[in-house]
C-alpha cells in the first residue's frame, strides 16, 4: 500500500506538469476553434485596425435617377463619374462609379483626413530634403517648421506634394505608418475599392486606386467631420505670413470652377498620365448639397460644369449663370 502511495505521489506531479505543458501548447488553438465566429470583419475591429476608433460607415444610396447609359444623359469623355445629392441622398448620375481607377492628387483628401485626426501635440512639422518630391509644391525648403493648418493649405490649394510628404514623415512611425493609417482608414470607412501607396498620389510609387463612389464617401467624411477642411478647400487664395521658422507663402487654389460656378466650395483636382484629369467638386446651391466626381476626363472643368448643370436640373433647380475663368 505504501509503495502504491509512493508511486502515485511521484506520478501525479508529472501528470499535472505534462497536462499543463500540453494545454499551454495547444490550449489557445482549441479555445480559438471553440470561440464563436464574430460577424465583424477583422479590419473593423479596434484590435486589428486603430482607425476604427473613429468609425463612420456611410455609403451613397444606390437609387439612380439617371445613369451614364440614359438616352438624355450628357456625353462625356470621363471614364468614371458619380454625381450625388447629399440633401436627398440620391445618385443623380452614375457612370462606372464602382470601377477602380488611379486618382492622382485626389489622394490628398485622405492625406488631409489622417493629418487632421492625428495632429502633433506641439503642432511643429519639420521639413526635410526627402519631402521635396514631384512638380506640384507649395515651395517648402528643408529645416523649415510649419503648423498642420499651414501645411493643409499648401496640400489642398496648390496640391503640394512637399506638404503631403511633410505630414506623412512627421507622423508617429513615419511615412510607412502614415500610409498604413490611410489604408486602415479606408477600411474603417467601408471603402473596399481603395488603396493608397503614397500620400501625394504621384505616379510610379506603388499601386494606388479608388472609385468615384469611394471618393464621394471620403469627401463627405472630410466635410462633415472637419470644418477646417471646408474652410481650406473653399479658399481661392491664402496668405501664410513669414515666421522665425518658415518663409512667407502666397497660395492660389487650383480647383476648377471655384471662382466661376456660383455655389462651388472646392474640393480637389488631380492629374497624372495614368489617371488622366480628375476632379472632385462640392456644390451648395438651390438648397441642395451635391458632390461630383470625375475620373480620367479629357476636359474635367467643362464636363464638371455640364454635370453640375445636369444634376441641378435633375432635382428641379435652374443652374446659376456661369462666368468665364478657371
Amino acid at each position: 500500500m505504501r509503495k502504491a502511495l509512493s508511486y502515485f505521489s511521484m506520478v501525479l506531479p508529472l501528470s499535472v506538469l505534462f497536462a499543463g505543458s500540453f494545454w499551454y501548447t495547444v490550449g489557445p488553438q482549441i479555445e480559438k476553434s471553440m470561440a464563436p465566429l464574430s460577424p465583424i470583419p477583422d479590419f473593423l475591429m479596434i484590435s486589428q485596425n486603430s482607425q476604427v476608433k473613429l468609425l463612420d460607415i456611410w455609403s451613397p444610396v444606390v437609387q439612380t435617377i439617371h445613369g451614364g447609359s440614359s438616352g438624355n444623359a450628357p456625353e462625356l469623355t470621363a471614364q468614371g463619374v458619380l454625381m450625388y445629392d447629399l440633401t436627398s441622398n440620391k445618385v443623380l448620375y452614375d457612370h462606372k462609379s464602382k470601377e477602380r481607377r488611379p486618382m492622382a492628387s485626389l489622394t490628398k483628401i485622405m492625406t488631409a483626413i489622417i493629418a487632421m485626426e492625428n495632429q502633433k501635440e506641439d503642432n511643429h512639422y519639420v521639413v526635410t530634403e526627402v519631402d521635396l518630391v514631384g512638380e506640384d509644391s507649395m515651395g517648402l525648403t528643408p529645416a523649415e517648421i510649419l503648423s498642420m493648418e499651414e501645411l493643409l493649405y499648401g496640400l489642398m490649394l496648390p496640391s503640394g506634394n512637399d506638404a503631403s510628404e511633410v505630414l506623412a514623415n512627421n507622423y508617429p512611425g513615419g511615412r510607412t505608418a502614415f500610409i498604413q493609417a490611410m489604408n486602415d482608414k479606408a477600411k474603417a470607412m467601408g471603402l473596399t475599392d481603395t488603396q493608397f501607396s503614397n500620400p501625394s498620389g504621384l505616379q510610379g510609387d506603388g499601386v494606388q486606386y479608388t472609385t468615384p463612389s469611394d471618393l464621394i464617401v471620403m469627401t463627405r467624411y472630410a466635410l462633415d467631420r472637419f470644418p477646417l477642411f471646408g474652410e481650406i478647400v473653399t479658399s481661392a487664395t491664402h496668405e501664410i505670413p513669414a515666421t522665425d521658422t518658415h518663409s512667407a507663402y502666397s497660395l492660389v487654389n487650383e480647383t476648377n470652377l471655384l471662382t466661376t460656378y456660383p455655389g462651388v466650395k472646392g474640393v480637389k483636382t488631380g492629374f497624372t498620365p495614368e489617371a488622366g484629369m480628375c476632379l472632385v467638386t462640392y456644390l451648395e446651391y438651390g438648397n441642395h448639397k451635391i458632390i461630383g466626381v470625375i475620373l480620367n476626363s479629357e476636359n474635367r472643368r467643362g464636363e464638371m460644369k455640364t454635370m453640375l448643370d445636369y444634376s441641378l436640373k435633375s432635382v428641379g433647380v435652374e443652374p446659376p449663370p456661369f462666368e468665364e475663368g478657371i
